[in-house]
């Protein structure tokens, strides 16, 4: 603890010579957290939009990890798409699609607090490059069975759960790496790009996929997947990193994990955000799991066809990405959540009804778009919220919102496809996601102005959270609050 208080003094001062000159914040709108790059960067010239929406690839280490994941999740997410149609194909049944849903996601839910424990005690990079290269193994498992006709629903299941617990601790590392790699200066940009290098291998991934699998078959899905993980790993040996240990957590695992969810129940912006969020994942976000369905029965477009929509998802997606990369600050990002909420619900109600091909896909770039917008702000907002010291299980809380209650909603939406079918069970999903959003809308006033209050006491405290977070306001964040309007 006292380390801890010695860092949060040195940065402390570096944060009042930077609140002196308050003018200048107001004048350029800088990000709202203290910087903490890697000496002898290079300063910003931010001359146009599109420079500045790439200023996080100024860090080497942090292109590196561009590069790889961008390869790695091409890979991702041609075995994602394969691994659907090889269960449809296996059984035909919307139920097992959504229980292998389920099984991938449900150890996200249970164990990311573990992971987030994990990412705020040990070696990120060391528990990334582990993650990696399990995750690269179980790929090449399932191609081996797959390829030799000895695969079963059971194996793709099995393997499905083994992958969801390793992303149980690669998920909250790799949200909390992030600051290790660019700073807080270039949080925000390094989040978007993130976002966007996702959504760009969501475009190319699935179209692959769903000509190899008309073609091929899934089995050569599964190993281009295993091969993209070289990628990766390679970039995390490469990184050249000075990070500084991590500072060991007083008392037990336990007591460590559980100060994360006291600290998430007691701040009311990040538990606001994180239930919405959590909304959106259990009632829209299923409707991915049931695209096989409307490829084959609904529109009749076959393997193809439902590579071309989940690339279409993507295509949306990677342009909201996109337009969260131009943005210098998180001034009015949490009034962005509330309407990509609704924007995402509506987009749902008027896919389900669709029964163009054409029109189905064009419906679902509104889908990604309004998704990705309200994810990546989401993901944005809650790290401008936090301490370092925090940040990996309060990321692990956001997995579990994120990808932790798909499992639930994988089976909720299996269960009532099965009943009323896929269109119906897609539109009352979107229907759920514009109720959550009028809610949170309703309420972002209030929200606002005590997130305004922690981020103008984490900068005096130099990034230590402070006691009284969620207390009256201060003085400073009275006076600074319409300067910072999240």
């Amino acid at each position: 603890m006292t380390s801890i208080r010695l860092d949060a003094g040195r940065a402390a001062s570096e944060a009042a010579e930077t609140l002196r000159d308050g003018a200048d914040l107001r004048n350029h709108d800088r990000d709202l957290t203290e910087h903490m790059g890697a000496p002898g960067d290079e300063p910003i010239v931010r001359r146009s939009r599109w420079p500045h929406a790439l200023r996080a690839l100024r860090h080497p280490n942090y292109q590196l990890f561009f590069g790889g994941q961008l390869i790695s999740l091409i890979g991702t997410w041609m075995q994602m798409v394969a691994q659907s149609w090889l269960v449809y194909r296996l059984t035909g049944s919307a139920v097992m699609l959504g229980f292998v849903g389920f099984s991938s996601q449900i150890p996200v839910f249970l164990l990311a607090p573990v992971g987030g424990s994990a990412a705020d005690r040990y070696n990120r990079r060391r528990i990334l490059i582990t993650t990696q290269t399990t995750a690269m193994l179980l790929a090449f498992l399932l191609a081996a069975l797959t390829l030799t006709g000895l695969v079963h629903v059971w194996h793709v299941f099995a393997l499905a759960s083994l992958l969801g617990i390793v992303n149980a601790f690669d998920i909250p590392t790799r949200q909390a790496f992030v600051v290790d790699m660019v700073g807080k200066d270039d949080l925000i940009n390094a989040i978007a790009l993130n976002s966007s290098m996702i959504n760009g291998a969501r475009i190319v991934g699935p179209a692959v996929a769903g000509t190899l699998v008309a073609t091929i078959g899934e089995g050569w899905c599964f190993f281009a997947n295993g091969v993209s993980y070289l990628a990766v790993i390679a970039g995390l040996l490469l990184m050249s990193m000075t990070i500084q240990m991590r500072i060991p957590l007083p008392g037990s695992a336990l007591a460590s994990i559980i100060e994360g969810f006291r600290y998430v129940k007691r701040t009311r912006p990040i538990r606001a955000l994180l239930l919405l969020l959590g909304l959106v994942s259990l009632t829209g976000m299923p409707y991915a799991v049931l695209m096989p369905i409307f490829a084959d029965q609904i529109l009749h477009r076959g393997a193809r066809g439902l590579g071309l929509l989940m690339g279409a998802t993507g295509f949306g997606a990677l342009a909201g990405a996109l337009m969260l990369a131009t943005r210098k600050g998180i001034r009015g990002l949490g009034r962005w959540v509330a309407l990509a909420a609704m924007g995402f619900g509506v987009s749902l109600v008027l896919f389900s009804l669709s029964r163009s091909f054409w029109l189905s896909a064009a419906l679902l770039l509104p889908v990604g778009f309004c998704m990705i917008i309200e994810m990546a702000s989401s993901n944005t907002l809650i790290q401008s919220l936090v301490s370092d010291e925090l940040r990996g299980r309060v990321m692990a809380v956001y997995s579990m919102m994120f990808m932790g209650m798909a499992p639930f909603g994988s089976l909720l939406a299996g269960a009532l496809a099965s009943h009323l079918g896929a269109p119906a069970t897609v539109a009352l999903g979107g229907v759920a996601c514009i109720v959550g959003a009028a809610i949170f809308g309703f309420h972002l006033p209030a929200l606002r102005q005590e997130a305004r209050q922690i981020i103008v006491a984490l900068q005096v405290a130099g990034g230590e959270p402070a006691e009284e977070m969620t207390g009256e306001a201060s003085v400073v964040a009275s006076r600074d609050s319409e300067n910072q309007d999240v």
